[in-house]
């Protein structure tokens, strides 16, 4: 146990190094900006960086994974790879700065949603349906989540699981039996275990992936708003469609008096938004946290220019590496948790009638007494 620990800490303390002997050649020359290293390292990106080597010198080599880049204007699509455009070379009117790809012909990005909306005039903007590295590195976490769950299904069959599904096995039990079963129900909840699991070794597997801050995995997938805002939407479809008619009379017939309707139901349709906005928040602000705050303790290093600050800032941004590995499950199991609460609250069975009929038999028998 000590010896795996030792290797885990000697391999995060050379990854950070890695990224202190970066930062400070960044810093060069120039005054050192923490707040564009920072959002450079948690944004995301048309290709994928894994190291520069010589940088700073006439010799400077940047080792990058090119990723497929897809944009559609008004003169048509345009498709190549980001290699092409990584060291300012232009190609049909665009090309990449730090990372993102620009136009070169006077033309912006067009905001979200405006392809569907369309609230932009299509001759003054560009459409980007680029594979970026969030996206590259879902694609991975898919297909490693795919090769471990066919293989611990596989070995099912023979009864008695092998390998990595001995270890994610008390992990399966632990959501069924803990999470499922009592906030849906044993009788409702095998409708959801499939959600439940994906959603949770999903954020899981890619909490873990963003805690590789200085290597292909380094992408802050699930600090990504866009990402969290689509698993809580997924969360909200199976809410709603599962409701039954309970759930809906709670939210347009509440238990209250009805001069309060006014009031109620209004609080309870706005309740079923902010439930997903929650779940959407909730995941995306700590895990960009967690990432800041290591940076940010890099970062301290090259803002006062001290070496020896060095003693203190690399051990305390370990400890909050190995305290973001804690991190890292328990989003994913808060996201599971209330997920599967949502969902419970849809498909209960709600008897206002009964209640009522126990709040008055319970007032009565207090006035006997």
């Amino acid at each position: 146990m000590i010896k795996r620990f030792s290797s885990f800490f000697l391999a995060v303390l050379f990854t950070l190094s890695g990224g202190l002997v970066s930062a400070a050649q960044d810093s060069e020359g120039q005054e050192f900006n923490a707040v564009d290293m920072i959002m450079h390292h948690i944004g995301d990106s048309n290709e994928w960086h894994v190291l520069t080597l010589n940088e700073g010198t006439a010799d400077e080599k940047h080792i990058s994974i090119p990723l497929p880049i897809i944009l559609k204007d008004a003169s048509g699509w345009h498709t190549f790879m980001s290699s092409s455009v990584a060291h300012g070379e232009e190609i049909e009117g665009y090309t990449m700065d730090h990372g993102i790809i620009k136009s070169t012909k006077g033309i912006e990005r067009a905001a979200m949603f405006s392809l569907i909306g369309g609230s932009q005039d299509s001759s003054s903007v560009f459409y980007d349906f680029s594979i970026t590295k969030n996206v590259a590195a879902m694609l991975v976490s898919v297909f490693i989540m795919l090769l471990v769950f066919i293989g611990i299904a596989r070995s099912y069959k023979n009864g008695v699981p092998t390998g990595i599904g001995r270890f994610l096995e008390p992990i399966i039990v632990f959501i069924r039996d803990e999470v499922a079963i009592p906030n849906i129900g044993s009788a409702k909840y095998k409708k959801y275990m499939p959600y439940l699991l994906t959603v949770f070794f999903f954020i899981w597997f890619n909490n873990l992936f963003g805690l590789i801050p200085f290597a292909p995995f380094g992408s802050n997938l699930t600090g990504n708003i866009a990402v969290t805002a689509f698993l809580a939407i997924v969360t909200l479809v199976i809410t709603l469609f599962s409701a039954n008619k309970s759930y809906w009379k709670h939210i347009f017939m509440p238990p209250v008096p009805l001069a309060l309707y006014p009031i109620m139901v209004p609080i309870e349709i706005v309740g079923v938004l902010t439930k997903p906005f929650a779940l959407m928040m909730r995941l995306f602000a700590n895990v960009t946290a967690g990432h800041i705050m290591i940076l940010a303790i890099i970062s301290l290093i090259f803002i006062f220019k001290n070496a020896f600050l060095g003693l203190a800032s690399v051990p305390l941004a370990l400890f909050v590496s190995v305290l973001e590995l804690l991190v890292a499950a328990l989003q994913a199991y808060i996201f599971t948790v209330l997920s599967a609460l949502y969902i419970g609250m849809a498909v209960e069975d709600h008897d206002h009638d009964h209640a009522h009929n126990d709040s008055d038999s319970a007032g009565k028998d207090t006035l006997v007494a």
